[in-house]
């Protein structure tokens, strides 16, 4: 095969993104000189731009092509990007994302070699030149990403660095720490209290009970994160705290994010996008699971902790609980204490500190 011009497809979410950064890794080591593109939604280029082992961030706008058909300028827009892909002799697509759209597009590229998941829905594998069986064996998302780039003749990746963080992002973030009155180098916790489903959100009344106790026993300062979606929560953590936190919430571009997670000594956080950005840059995450099983998205790699419900239907995969009232409501969730939670938390914040 020849990966002399490769274009990955993934364009989101933004965990699933950092999740499939690893395919890259093993490409550029096997082949230095390839030149490597990735198809990324709009929303999540931000965590692919500037990385040093990509030669090119092709950014799809999901939200505006998918209205192309009920707009003439959007619809020669989608068209001249569709034709953009093809004016760029890609020899090789790799579709880690396996829906209608990402084998369209692959196929759109003209690239004499398509490949994708064998399992592929929405009848993407009809756009493929190769098929990757992935034996359910192997369970873990990042593994199956592998698997993909093994089934091609790359090796598994060496180097564990699959998400550097630039010098700049770090200064920025320390001058904002620093200016929020963190002295430089006082370790904190990271906390990210919202996620995608509200199925997946722990109650944030209960992530203030835990951040205060790890204050109060371990004099850690908190450190809250995430997007604009997060800062209600964020919100009701900090009424529940008697030393305010670090609130960061909307206020980090992703790369900024990755640099906070980074600069963390660990992170409390829900099943998220920024729990798999924190495993990538090597910080080790409490992770609470409830509807998902953490065997197949926790953070991958050592030294995370996972506090995962106790509940019969647990996983479910459903954003809405099906016993949304009374007692069984959202048990999966509601069933972990933050006592349990303390207990992971400061262990691995023992851990992770001074030895």
């Amino acid at each position: 095969m020849n990966f002399a011009r490769t274009l990955i497809i993934k364009p989101s979410s933004m965990g699933d993104v950092v999740q499939a950064l690893p395919v890259l890794t093993a490409l550029k080591e096997a082949h230095p000189a390839a030149h490597v593109s990735w198809l990324v939604g709009k929303s999540f280029a931000g965590i692919l731009e500037g990385h040093p082992r990509l030669d090119e961030v092709i950014v799809f706008d999901r939200q505006r092509f998918g209205t192309f058909t009920f707009s003439v300028t959007v619809a020669g827009e989608f068209l001249a990007f569709m034709k953009s892909l093809r004016q760029r002799r890609f020899t090789t697509v790799i579709d880690l994302q396996g829906l209608l759209r990402s084998g369209l597009l692959a196929l759109a590229t003209g690239a004499p070699s398509r490949v994708g998941f064998r399992d592929a829905r929405e009848l993407a594998p009809l756009f493929y030149t190769a098929e990757v069986f992935v034996p359910r064996r192997i369970v873990h998302a990042v593994d199956r990403y592998l698997a993909v780039a093994q089934r091609l003749g790359l090796a598994g990746p060496r180097a564990r660095d699959h998400l550097p963080v630039s010098t700049e992002a770090r200064a920025a973030i320390r001058r904002r720490l620093a200016e929020a009155g963190l002295a430089p180098g006082e370790p904190f916790v990271a906390v990210g209290p919202h996620a995608r489903w509200p199925t997946k959100e722990w109650p944030a009344e209960r992530f203030a009970a835990v951040v205060e106790m790890l204050g109060r026993y371990e004099g850690a300062r908190a450190v809250l994160v995430g997007s604009r979606d997060a800062a209600d929560a964020a919100r009701l953590i900090a009424r529940g705290l008697a030393e305010p936190p670090i609130d960061l919430t909307n206020r980090t571009t992703l790369k900024e994010l990755a640099a906070v997670l980074a600069e963390a000594r660990v992170m409390l956080t829900n099943d998220s996008g920024p729990m798999h950005v924190a495993a990538a840059v090597g910080t080790p995450v409490v992770a609470i699971f409830g509807p998902t099983n953490p065997a197949r998205t926790g953070p991958y790699g050592p030294g995370h902790r996972i506090l995962a419900g106790r509940a019969a239907c647990s996983p479910c995969y459903r954003r809405q609980c099906l016993y949304d009232r009374g007692n069984a409501a959202m048990l999966c969730l509601t069933n972990i204490t933050p006592e349990a939670v303390y207990e992971q938390l400061s262990a691995a914040w023992r851990d992770a500190g001074p030895a």
